[in-house]
């Protein structure tokens, strides 16, 4: 079953970037109408629908990344290491785009693989989200619409700061993250998955959710996060908390000079690491040409070694 898994996983791989490399009328800003990839290793949590969402969840693309929007039904894919390879570590994949549509290829497909391939068991995460406008041009004009907060480089894949976790009801998302959470466990054996090893990163909003997860969640106890370009607003830190690796850039609109919930870490008594990079802006995934913030992947890795998570515990 496994083995099986692993051959659906990197097909599916396979015909995605060959769906969404080609075309150059892609790279840009503009926003593309996409057909929904098939998604078969996704698997649905069965945590409920959306109060008041009347549109189906449909997909665009921009700079060249795959995006869904008016997500009512979560779903987990999994990205198994090879055979032999895996190290029992886990990762939940949260992807961002301020709680409105899901960065699913930059921030969630692709680096779910890197994890793989590094002999992580990653899980990408596609929670339910808030309704936006039904068609594409209204929610094309929605998001172009005129906004106080700065704009995003236009690298990102982000162009709207996400509001911070206490500001929206993020009830739906964390039930999300809780179902995600207990699947792995359910099914540890089977996914090769040490129960004691499991994380969370996200990105943007998903860097939001992993924060609210961690902070409010009853029944996730979470081995290490990763808060990728988030808020960095303090914030009060459970006693049980687990250890926290945060990267951001002094150009993403983010930022904003704040080093609050590291500072919370380290008040606490929390291990923490933070890498606050020169340049990379906002959404930048595993990364973008020419930017300092694109070593933070190995920095990860690295981290993950020396906190003894990238090897086999014997026994397990």
């Amino acid at each position: 079953m496994t083995c099986k898994l692993i051959n659906l996983t990197r097909t599916f791989i396979l015909s995605t970037l060959l769906v969404f490399a080609a075309p150059a009328i892609a790279q840009d800003g503009t926003i593309y109408p996409l057909k929904a990839p098939a998604e078969q290793n996704a698997i649905p949590l069965g945590t409920g629908g959306v109060d008041d969402q009347p549109a189906s969840e449909t997909w665009f693309r921009q700079w060249g990344d795959p995006m869904a929007r008016n997500i009512s039904k979560a779903t987990l894919t999994p990205f198994l290491p090879e055979p032999g390879k895996a190290n029992g570590t886990a990762v939940i994949v949260a992807p961002g785009g301020g709680f409105r549509w899901l960065s699913m290829g930059n921030e969630g497909w692709e680096v779910a693989q890197a994890l793989a391939d590094k002999g992580i068991a990653a899980f990408v995460l596609k929670y339910r989200l808030h309704p936006t406008p039904e068609s594409l041009d209204d929610f094309t004009a929605w998001m172009n619409r005129p906004r106080s907060a700065p704009a995003a480089s236009a690298s990102t894949s982000q162009s709207e700061t996400p509001p911070s976790p206490p500001q929206q009801d993020l009830s739906n998302q964390l039930e999300d993250a809780e179902a995600a959470y207990a699947m792995i466990l359910k099914r540890a054996k089977e996914w090769g998955v040490d129960t004691d090893r499991i994380g969370m990163i996200g990105f943007s909003a998903g860097a939001g959710l992993t924060m609210h997860s961690t902070l409010n969640s009853k029944t996730m106890k979470l081995a290490f996060i990763g808060p990728i370009y988030g808020g960095m607003g303090p914030v009060e830190v459970p006693k049980n908390a687990p250890p926290m690796f945060n990267v951001i850039a002094t150009d993403d609109f983010l930022f904003r000079g704040q080093f609050g919930v590291v500072d919370s870490w380290y008040k606490a008594g929390i291990p923490v690491e933070f890498h606050l990079y020169q340049n990379g802006g906002h959404g930048f995934g595993l990364g973008n040409p020419d930017r300092t913030s694109n070593r933070w992947f190995d920095a990860f890795m690295y981290w993950l070694e020396v906190n003894n998570f990238l090897t086999a515990r014997s026994g397990k």
